[in-house]
């Protein structure tokens, strides 16, 4: 297990490496000038020279490259062209931000979707599998920036349970900062709910029908036996893998999230940053964004290492 561990995390480093590559060398091509924009198409020759020494953009690329590099893993990604503050810095209450609604959404997602699949799959074809199916159909259909403005509409502005733009920060309130996510992790789970009760309702039926499955049957287990003896450890493993890629695409989708409920997030700054060709604040989101989405990967590889053997076998 210890060697299989070492190997995924030495390819998350190397997929790390190469990822940050790539990016630095995306923004090195896009067309524009971060100082003219600074400073206008008037400014004289001497200050334009000055200010991209300041910001070190009078550097050849791969110094500028493995600078960026080093600022990985000592978490120091310059200064902001716009913010004239350390990037570290200015991302880090962002950062807190997007995980913790992630985390709640992702939560809501496994402790309602594991449940209620394992439920409808014990009572396929009765009426709450039916009932469920269709909920899941018209969840699936909805995406979360429109069911966000239904629950912003009923929630917020009906039911008056929350006020429509008031983010509250974890620094002044942090139990009025957790009960206004509330609301944006419900939009975003909503949709993955169904779509991980279909995938698990499907996988515990289809293992339900193996040869294994009979045998044990046979043997004397009962339903209830069978589905948590033997079903539903092979059942399960798709599923992690879904709710993995759905951990992964909360940092993404909580980006639209934050428009439709003002939350001061990486996604609004991430669109400022980008309007004004604030580099540096950009590359350190994109690449967070990256190594999330890897970690997510790795940790998918080792919960499944630890719970099927022959993964660890096969690698």
């Amino acid at each position: 297990m210890g060697k299989y561990i070492i190997k995924k995390l030495i390819l998350l480093i190397i997929t790390l490496i190469v990822t940050s590559f790539i990016i630095f060398l995306i923004f090195e091509l896009v067309p524009g000038d971060p100082v003219l924009d600074k400073l206008g198409t008037r400014a004289t020759p001497e200050k334009i020279e000055s200010l991209r020494s300041q910001w070190g953009l009078d550097r050849p690329f791969f110094v500028r490259y493995f600078s960026f590099l080093k600022g990985i893993f000592t978490l120091n990604f310059g200064m902001s062209y716009t913010y004239g503050m350390s990037v570290t810095a200015l991302l880090r209450e962002k950062i807190v931000i997007n995980l913790v609604l992630s985390v709640m959404a992702l939560s809501v997602v496994i402790f309602v979707s594991v449940p209620l699949g394992i439920y409808v799959a014990k009572h396929t074809g009765g009426f709450a599998d039916k009932v469920v199916s269709f909920l899941n159909q018209t969840a699936m259909s909805v995406p979360s920036f429109v069911l966000g403005l239904l629950i912003t509409f009923i929630f917020g502005m009906v039911l008056k349970w929350f006020r429509p733009g008031g983010y509250i920060s974890y620094k002044s309130d942090l139990s009025g900062f957790l009960y206004f996510l509330i609301f944006p992790a419900v939009a975003l789970a909503v949709p993955k709910i169904a779509m991980c009760i279909r995938l698990l309702k499907g996988n515990i039926l289809e293992e339900a029908l193996k040869d294994y499955s009979m045998t044990a049957y046979a043997r004397g287990n009962n339903t209830t036996g069978l589905l948590y003896r033997h079903v539903l450890k092979n059942a399960i493993m798709p599923t992690i893998t879904f709710v993995g890629m759905v951990a992964a695409d909360m940092i993404c989708s909580g980006i639209v999230i934050e428009q439709v409920f003002s939350i001061p997030g990486l996604g609004q700054m991430l669109i400022s940053s980008i309007s004004t060709r604030d580099y540096p604040v950009v590359e350190a989101l994109v690449l967070m964004i990256a190594l999330f989405i890897m970690v997510i990967s790795f940790a998918t590889d080792i919960i499944h290492a630890i719970i099927d053997p022959r993964v660890r076998l096969q690698n």
